[in-house]
């Protein structure tokens, strides 16, 4: 479980390998009722690229919401916007969000304090068929090819932020995607 503070909110982050869904459907029903005051968004940890990712998602929703300048109705869609770049929810949802096929995912959970997102970390645990496990999480190589081709990266984007290794470019555009679909809302 990775956890901090961000903009006065509690943020837990936690990754799932081996996970079964038969419904997603269901999957995020179950979710929601169980979310109690906090927010969640459950996300296909195959185009996760690490912490910093997720963080900075959060971190233009939250914003976004504070500015009044955000697109969805939930905070949870808004992470799923950001982390994916996009300002169409069904394009976010299609992209990012868990289908049946998904075996590796992530929860993102937003609570007003940690006793709250904790708890709610621990329900959501109790009902998600898989093993916890933070590495799904971490942005490996076998993950990069796959984020390039679905969130339609060019070598040109990547080569614009190159200032390192590919794996920190790759993050690079991302966080710097997320800040310009900020800029259009």
């Amino acid at each position: 479980m990775i956890e901090t503070e961000v903009l006065g909110k509690y943020l837990i982050v936690e990754g799932f390998r081996n996970v079964k869904i038969r419904d997603v459907k269901e999957l995020l029903n179950l979710v929601k009722a169980e979310s109690g005051d906090c927010q969640v968004q459950v996300l296909d940890a195959t185009l996760v690229a690490g912490f910093e990712h997720i963080y900075f998602a959060v971190l233009n929703a939250l914003k976004s919401f504070k500015s009044g300048l955000n697109i969805s109705k939930s905070l949870a869609i808004e992470i799923l916007l950001f982390a994916s770049g996009q300002d169409q929810i069904k394009r976010a949802i299609e992209i990012f969000g868990i289908k049946p096929s998904s075996r590796n995912i992530v929860l993102v959970i937003i609570g007003d304090n940690r006793d709250e997102a904790i708890s709610t970390l621990k329900r959501l645990s109790r009902i998600i068929n898989g093993d916890v496990d933070q590495s799904v999480i971490e942005l490996t190589d076998e993950k990069i090819p796959v984020i390039v081709s679905s969130l339609n990266i060019s070598s040109l984007e990547l080569e614009a932020s190159m200032r390192g290794s590919l794996k920190d470019a790759l993050k690079n555009v991302l966080i710097e995607r997320a800040a310009l679909l900020a800029t259009r809302i």
